[in-house]
């Protein structure tokens, strides 16, 4: 007879909405897909982390142009392990959106939410 798994304990964060979670905005635990984080709380130095890798800042040369584009478009051949590291470092320093559908992932370039927060730093980095 096989064992059945045990199931995972909730997450508390998700099981309790009204716990102030400063990175997690109240409406994102009914919206699949959102932008991380805020506009608002964009840290320089996280974007300016994000694009110091030489293969991250031709990710973001290659969505530049402003439309949304699959995964595999816009990613250098590379193992899949480092294109998940490059990717999530994009996403979680607010670089870049994410957007699943079905089997593929999209990507855009989060162009106005940077130049409202850092004007004239893409200019610079995108050059």
């Amino acid at each position: 007879m096989a064992a059945t798994p045990a199931a995972e304990p909730p997450h508390p964060d998700i099981d309790r909405p009204d716990v102030d979670r400063p990175h997690v905005d109240r409406l994102e635990l009914d919206r699949p897909h959102v932008d991380r984080p805020h506009v608002d709380r964009l840290e320089l130095v996280d974007v300016l982390a994000a694009l110091g890798h030489p293969v991250r800042l031709e990710i973001v040369r290659r969505l530049a142009s402003g439309t949304e584009a699959f995964c595999g478009e816009v990613v250098p051949d590379l193992p899949r392990s480092s294109v998940t590291h490059h990717l999530r470092t994009l996403y979680e320093s607010g670089v870049i959106t994410r957007r699943p559908a079905g089997r593929r992932l999209y990507l855009a370039l989060r162009r106005e939410d940077l130049e409202l927060r850092f004007p004239g730093l893409l200019a610079l980095v995108l050059d």
